[in-house]
This record gives structure tokens, sequence and C-alpha cells, in this order.
């Protein structure tokens, strides 16, 4: 997919790029696995104050229903369409069963229409088939990885990236993260094969606030720019730096500082961590 850039004939126009959609093959959803959904715009349902900072407005959308549990073994479908989706940086394809059934995939790079994918242990390992890691030879890249046999995909979902199968341990695969984390993960836990589509996604400036806006991203406001009763790094005679380590308004560090909560069973499945 490439990138198109505009003339400037408007200021807002002068850093824009956006992607060029060749691969889509329809600009309209399949009705039946779509839904609305309510935006909170980041406050909380109980008393309705602000509880994540910075989010609101944006473009209306309607949610597309991912098959991340590829749990429909042994029947091959075929690639109907690769689609847009408003709620991911990734594409989607929905894939046609013979029993009529439909559903969505997040789309790997080079899928097109026409082609057969499968789920099963014993599927061929070729782009948008999933199987256990078990299955898998070392080396091959994988996307929409499990954490939990049967939970469904939950990690390296996002546009360009992928892992890769680094070994095997006992019971466990040796999976490589995009982030560089080294980690141990079941082997009848299902992964699909190759890596996820859209890769350009990274490469698009946003050229303007306005844009920022129609993707439910308000205005950040920096802490030194503000007064000391309103953050920590405020104030001060002309340009300041802050006079401190980074802190959120409640005096939180926010660079360095670990906040991962202590999860023993998770933590002793990673070898190496991402920093």
């Amino acid at each position: 997919m490439g990138i198109k850039k505009y003339n400037p004939t408007t200021k807002t126009l002068r850093f824009k790029t956006t992607l060029t959609f060749e691969e889509l093959t329809t600009d309209k959803p399949y009705k039946p696995l779509t839904n609305g959904f309510k935006k909170n715009a980041g406050r909380s349902s109980s008393n309705g104050q602000i509880s994540v900072r910075r989010k609101g407005g944006g473009h209306k959308r309607r949610y597309r229903e991912i098959d991340f549990k590829r749990n429909k073994y042994n029947i091959p479908g075929v690639v109907e369409a690769v689609e847009y989706d408003p709620n991911r940086s990734s594409n989607i394809a929905l894939i046609l069963y013979p029993d009529g059934e439909r559903r969505y995939i997040v789309a790997p790079e080079s899928l097109k229409v026409g082609a057969k994918v499968e789920a099963g242990e014993k599927v061929e390992v070729s782009i948008g088939n999933a199987l256990p890691l078990k299955n898998i030879p070392v080396g091959t890249n994988i996307y929409n990885i499990e954490l939990h046999r049967g939970k469904g995909g939950q990690l390296v979902r996002s546009a360009g990236v992928n892992a890769s199968i680094s070994g095997e341990e006992g019971e466990y695969c040796l999976v490589k993260l995009p982030s560089g984390e080294l980690r141990k993960i079941h082997k009848e836990c299902y992964a699909t094969i190759g890596e996820v589509g859209n890769k350009d996604h990274i490469n698009v400036s946003i050229g303007k606030a306005g844009r920022s806006r129609w993707l439910h991203k308000r205005p950040k406001v920096r802490g030194v720019a503000m007064n000391p009763i309103d953050h920590p790094l405020g104030g001060g005679e002309g340009k300041t730096s802050g006079g401190r380590h980074p802190v959120s308004p409640w005096g939180q560090p926010t660079k360095g500082y670990k906040t991962r909560k202590r999860k023993k069973y998770s933590n002793n499945l990673i070898i190496t961590r991402r920093k």
C-alpha cells in the first residue's frame, strides 16, 4: 500500500499524507458482523469524571466483530474481501466458509481475494492459516498469538508487525515478540502464519491537529506550561524545564518507573525483557 502526498494548496495539506488503499476490495463492511458501540470519552461510568485524559470526540464508528479465536477447525474458507477497519491499524479480511458463515480475521500481508485459509492442528503452514505453536516450524513469522489456549489471539495484532518462534522448552515454545521480548508460550496455543498487513500505516503523517481530533484524540498540554497548582512541573520565571524528574499531575514518575503488577505466573514466562 502506497503513501499519497498532497500539494500544499492549504496550510493543513502541507505535511499531510494518507494511504492509497490499493489492497482494499470494498468500501462497505459486511453488516451482520458490525455493531454500534458507545464511546465514553475517557470518563468513568459511575460519576462521569475523566479517568483517562486526552480522549473524546472523534468520528462515529461501527465495531467489526473479529474472529481472534480461529476455532472453525479443518474447514477451509475463501477470502471474499479485504476491508478497512476504523478500530485498528491493520486491515481485515472477510472469510466465507462452505456452510455459508462469514467471519472477519486480521488480514496478513499479501493475502488476496480468492485465497484459501484454514485453522487446525495439521493444516498447511501457509499465510493466513492458524495452527498450534507446536506444529509451526522454528523461524516462521506468526501473528495473532494466544496467551491461553482457546481465549483467542492477544499478541501481535498491529499493522506491519510479526513475531517468530525461536525454539522449544518442555511444554512451551520460545516466541520473540516485536518489542524484543523473548517469552514462553504454551505449545497448544494457536497463532496465525504470516505478518500483519498494512505496513505503511506507521509512515503516515497526521499533518494537522484536526485529523487527530477525528481519531478521538484531544490536545495534550505540557506540564511545564501549566501553573504550579495544576502540575508539579508548572510555574517558574520565564521558560523552565521542570527542575525535577518527569512526573504525572499526581506526582508519579513517568519515565523509567516500573508500574507492572507482580504477576508471578506471567513474569516467570519472560526470558528476556523488552528493555
